[in-house]
């Protein structure tokens, strides 16, 4: 996962990182993709409207684990396929980065 390279979806106006919360509660997950195409995929999809003030930028497995930690996140939405959407939840303590 260090040497991988994912694709998150980012404000423009705040800088804020795209994330989920399956349980409506307090815990967020910082949404991950594996391929550029798949985040602007789920932008298309979900929110068309709203894509112009959001971006998707790159990041390593390697700088996960700080963003994760600065941002509060409790861990990350992997997502497997970005129409439907299917994301795959992993708390930070549940895998290894």
């Amino acid at each position: 996962m260090f040497t991988e390279i994912y694709y998150l979806i980012r404000s423009r106006t705040d800088g804020k990182y795209l994330a989920a919360r399956p349980n409506d509660d307090e815990k967020s997950y910082l949404l991950l993709f594996k391929e550029d195409f798949d985040a602007m995929s789920y932008l298309n999809a979900h929110a068309g409207d709203l894509a112009n003030r959001l971006s998707v930028e790159s990041i390593s497995g390697g700088q996960i684990s700080s963003v994760l930690q600065r941002w509060g996140f409790q861990g990350i939405g992997m997502v497997s396929d970005p129409l439907l959407p299917k994301i795959d939840f992993l708390e930070r303590n549940k895998f290894s980065i």
